[in-house]
């Protein structure tokens, strides 16, 4: 019985070591591709910018907030304005006449 303990020990001391490694691994594998400091920080200023930007645009009563209705008004607007041929429908023709660049929220929470 006190050699089958000691063989499940080694085997959870085994696995949990794998884990860490892994973990580690991970942590190393994702600030690789992390922008410095200094440009995560600027990244962040223009997202912000331009969240603001979107906001202004949006707030059609200018009290600082979007209501539903503003974001559904403003999102009707958008629609319409991509789909350039008015079919009811934004395919990848519309977006290709329109020149709508990605954004850099797209990239947000990544």
């Amino acid at each position: 019985m006190l050699e089958r303990r000691k063989i499940v020990l080694v085997v959870l001391v085994i696995s949990a070591l794998f884990i860490v490694g892994a973990l580690i691994g991970t942590v190393v594998a994702q600030e690789k591709d992390m922008p410095p400091p200094s440009e995560q920080r600027s990244v962040a200023i223009a997202r912000e910018k331009m969240a603001r930007q979107l906001l202004v645009l949006m707030d059609r009563n200018k009290d600082g907030k979007v209501s539903k209705e503003e974001w559904m008004s403003f999102m009707d607007a958008e629609f319409d304005r991509l789909d350039t041929n008015h079919d009811g429908f934004v395919d990848a023709k519309d977006m290709e006449k329109s020149q709508i660049q990605p954004s850099h929220f797209a990239k947000a929470g990544k």
